[in-house]
């Protein structure tokens, strides 16, 4: 009986022969097997892009950190007010029109002071601003 193994009073199969699957699956496996490696050594041409080559200089980095209680610092120098951060970030922007800003303010400073100096380097004309943060040490 080919759909299994035993006699039965019935003639119920209660087996599978696993043998004929097995020989279907591994001639599939074969051909498909051959028809990657055809695919494979034949291949597809194309042109790849091709990467810039590096900047030989760094865009200019202008680091304001502003303290909990609303000091504000460029490149660890301390500003005296908003006037003075705005003839910073001028300054900064006319020597390099690409000039990056980060911006790291205390956890504790006051939102609006952080949006105070957000806008300031703005309207100086910097458009590439980060936030630096920093990993909180409470559990």
């Amino acid at each position: 009986m080919a759909g299994g193994a035993g006699d039965s009073e019935e003639g119920a199969i209660y087996g599978i022969n696993v043998t004929p699957l097995v020989d279907v699956m591994m001639v599939l496996l074969i051909i498909m097997m051959v028809t990657a490696r055809i695919l494979v050594s034949q291949g597809m041409p194309m042109e790849l892009p091709k990467a810039a080559p590096p900047s030989p200089v760094a865009p200019k980095m202008l680091t304001v950190d502003i303290t909990q209680d609303g000091q504000v610092f460029v490149d660890r120098q301390p500003v005296a007010n908003n006037r003075a951060l705005v003839g910073l970030a001028r300054s900064a922007y006319s020597q390099d029109q690409d000039v990056r800003a980060l911006i790291h303010a205390d956890g504790k400073a006051f939102h609006g002071r952080v949006i105070r100096v957000l806008d300031i380097l703005r309207q100086a004309g910097i458009k590439k601003i980060a936030f630096a943060a920093t990993e909180s040490t409470k559990k």
